[in-house]
């Protein structure tokens, strides 16, 4: 990868931009819709979303007046954990999709497993969620499905579906590799996206990363977001302030070193979300 539009190609031949723009945690109203203009503005074409976001709408607007036609763009939303099964989940794919103001999604992902901790019919829960997408996927209105926070044991019953997850977006940073499931992902041919790459900014406060950049001549958030690229992960960076948006777009004229690269893939866990999504009570 050595630009912002390069891209990845998915099972089914759909190609997705390397890194992406995540508006999670970014209020709805002019800020997500500037944010999203000016992500476009710096070259993102990846723009990632989620109903529980509760800023659809106004990322809607951002991508409509973002001034670059919409097949040039790439965009992702997700189904939340209260509107899982076939009926719900057709439901609030209409609802995302009317939010958004668009014809179509790009990928639409199930946001968190039915896991057994909660419910005892988890897996086919996820099942049915998974037929539905599935549908909708079929009928054209979305070019790729996937999941999020998905663990290898979660993916089984998906795998044995007519059409296996293309993407699982996971939590992924420093000190947080997910080894098992970033293995499992690949030997099985379905793209990982990093969330939180950055760890909600604690990344940045980790002195051997900060010296780490300080050699590269980047900034901290540059040199993780250029690792988790290495590792052949794709990225969903997330800021409002427009010179954070274009610093984390300029990941292409640097390498990292076997060596940092051994190292950072090596440090133990020092920070993350604490979001296990065999635990989580959402």
């Amino acid at each position: 990868m050595n630009k912002l539009t390069d891209v990845y190609t998915l099972r089914n031949g759909v190609k997705i931009p390397c890194v992406g723009f995540g508006t999670w945690r970014i209020p709805d109203g002019e800020t997500a819709v500037n944010a999203v203009k000016a992500a476009v503005q710096a070259g993102y074409r990846h723009i990632d979303t989620a109903a529980v976001y509760h800023n659809e709408k106004s990322v809607g607007k951002g991508i409509k007046e973002c001034g670059v036609p919409r097949e040039q763009l790439f965009v992702t939303s997700k189904v939340w954990n209260t509107e899982r099964g076939y009926d719900k989940t057709i439901a609030a794919f209409e609802k995302t999709l009317n939010d958004l103001q668009l014809d179509y999604l790009d990928l639409y992902l199930i946001h968190w497993p039915a896991a057994a901790h909660q419910f005892e019919n988890w897996e086919a829960i996820n099942v049915d969620t998974w037929k539905a997408m599935t549908e909708l996927y079929q009928a054209g209105k979305i070019r790729a499905i996937g999941v999020s926070n998905f663990l290898p044991h979660h993916l089984k019953a998906l795998m044995e579906t007519e059409v296996p997850p293309m993407v699982d977006q996971i939590e992924y940073h420093p000190g947080f590799c997910r080894k098992e499931t970033v293995d499992f992902c690949k030997a099985h041919d379905i793209l990982v996206e990093a969330w939180s790459p950055l760890g909600a900014g604690k990344m940045l406060q980790n002195e051997q990363l900060i010296e780490m950049a300080g050699r590269y001549h980047k900034s901290t958030a540059q040199v993780v977001l250029r690792w988790v690229i290495q590792n052949g992960v794709l990225p969903l960076t997330r800021s409002v302030t427009p010179a954070h948006i274009v610093e984390n777009a300029d990941l292409f004229d640097f390498e990292l070193s076997d060596e940092d690269m051994k190292f950072i893939n090596e440090m133990p866990y020092f920070a993350g979300s604490g979001n296990d999504p065999d635990r989580v009570d959402f």
